[in-house]
């Protein structure tokens, strides 16, 4: 069922784009509870099947639209061990949601796909703990026999490749690269970082990079930025080292509040979509190497949409 898993498509510089946040477009948008910010819960029932069909099929519509690549982003970030078992979940329960959510990212391809917009089915890896808060660190050892369970059932299922999203701290993120190596799967590795462009445990973006690389003897395929607005990232990206033509994807927010802020809002701060498009296009003219758009908390479809005509706009000026 993998079709690109050999030769992932986005690693020829054509654009390609991916969907919004998740989570916070069925709990703000669709009055959805979501416990845990576990989306794949959703699958336990038909309905919550067609709300994410019809969630993503928004994102494809739009790459179609426009000739380009997408990638199809399963709802699994909460779909590993512990997380499962805080819903009530079996160990084969949660191997069979995550099946389904890269069954219906094959369906959605077969539906979707064409010539020029090649669709790419990518398993989601989420943090095992705090997404803003690294207080309880794995080995990278340990980190890779914890996330090697829920990519081994990726693999199976015929996902292309497997991205990390939302990784704060480096050991993490060389367990997931491990484990997906070993089950034969490309990896994204997207981390995460404050407002002053360090991931959460103080470390440069360039360092954990080089570290993950250094330690995995480059497994990922590239790496990504996620759930951070650019202005809290932008500075970080500086010069011409060989770290940042690693970096290939960005997943913004739409927020500029902190993590902190994020975590205690109670209501969405969805921003200004074509601001956020402008930021994505300045970021893409210095940047011809990131060619994956896609957002995170408090995007939708609009967000997207709008990053898309700022880096279309701009595709002809950037190598």
């Amino acid at each position: 069922m993998s079709r690109y898993r050999k030769a992932l498509p986005q690693l020829t510089g054509g654009l390609f784009l991916t969907d919004g946040g998740l989570e916070t477009t069925l709990i703000f948008h669709d009055g959805l509870e979501l416990p845990y910010f576990a989306a794949f819960d959703l699958l336990r029932r038909p309905e919550g099947r067609d709300t994410l069909w019809s969630y993503y099929a928004r994102y494809a519509e739009i790459a179609r639209a426009k000739g380009l690549g997408f990638i199809l982003e399963s709802a699994t970030w909460r779909a590993s061990s512990d997380w499962g078992e805080l819903l009530g979940y079996s160990a084969e329960e949660l191997a069979e949601a995550n099946r389904q959510a890269v069954a219906l990212l094959h369906d959605l391809r077969l539906a979707f796909e064409t010539a020029e917009s090649p669709m790419v089915v990518s398993g989601c890896i989420g943090p095992r703990g705090d997404a803003y808060d690294p207080k309880h660190k794995m080995t990278s050892v340990e980190a890779e026999a914890y996330h090697g369970r829920q990519i081994a059932v990726f693999a199976e299922s015929g996902a292309d490749m497997v991205t990390a999203i939302t990784m704060n701290y480096a050991e993490e993120a060389i367990g997931v690269a491990r484990a997906a190596a070993a089950a034969g799967l490309p990896s994204a590795i997207s981390f995460t970082v404050e407002t002053d462009g360090r991931l959460p445990t103080g470390q440069t973006l360039k360092d954990a990079i080089e570290w993950v690389d250094g330690a995995t003897r480059a497994a990922p395929a590239y790496y990504m930025i996620n759930c951070a607005h650019p202005d809290h990232f932008a500075g970080a990206l500086t010069g011409q080292e060989a770290w940042l033509q690693r970096l290939r994807g960005l997943r913004a927010n739409a927020s500029r509040l902190s993590h902190a802020e994020l975590d205690q809002a109670e209501e969405l701060d969805a921003g200004d979509p074509q601001e956020l498009g402008q930021l994505h296009g300045e970021l893409r003219r210095r940047f011809g190497q990131i060619n994956v758009f896609g957002g995170c908390c408090g995007t939708d479809h609009r967000h997207v949409a709008a990053i898309t005509e700022a880096v279309t706009g701009t595709a002809q000026a950037v190598a």
